[in-house]
């Protein structure tokens, strides 16, 4: 499965849950980043990102065969990161996204704004 395709999958996971300001940033063309893509919204309760973060690995695992590398943040579900390598998810409670503000941290990548369905 392709990044972008992957990033498509991760996406359902978070409609699904009703994630709210789903934002795609492509890091392919940023000179020594980690990965190839951030897929990034935000929730209104920790149990809603709780909810995402589920919602999103069971469906790539349904699709892909696939678990995060790596996760954190589940346990104080502010802002839990699923790492599948060539794509990061970040699930973030509203008030913890603004504070962190990792768009303008990349501000080089390009944006993409998922409309909600």
């Amino acid at each position: 499965m392709t990044a972008e395709e992957l990033c498509k999958v991760i996406v359902k996971g978070m409609e699904d849950k009703k994630a709210s300001n789903i934002v795609l940033m492509d890091l392919r063309d940023i000179f020594s980043t980690m990965t190839d893509f951030f897929v990034i919204c935000s929730a209104t309760s920790d149990t809603q990102v709780d909810g995402i973060s589920n919602a999103i690995e069971e469906e790539v695992y349904k699709t892909n065969k696939e678990r995060p590398w790596m996760s954190e943040g589940k346990n104080t579900r502010q802002w839990v990161l699923l790492d599948y390598a060539n794509v990061v998810v970040h699930i973030f409670l509203k008030d913890t996204r603004e504070f962190y503000q990792l768009e303008e941290l990349w501000g080089d990548a390009k944006i993409t704004k998922i409309e909600s369905q």
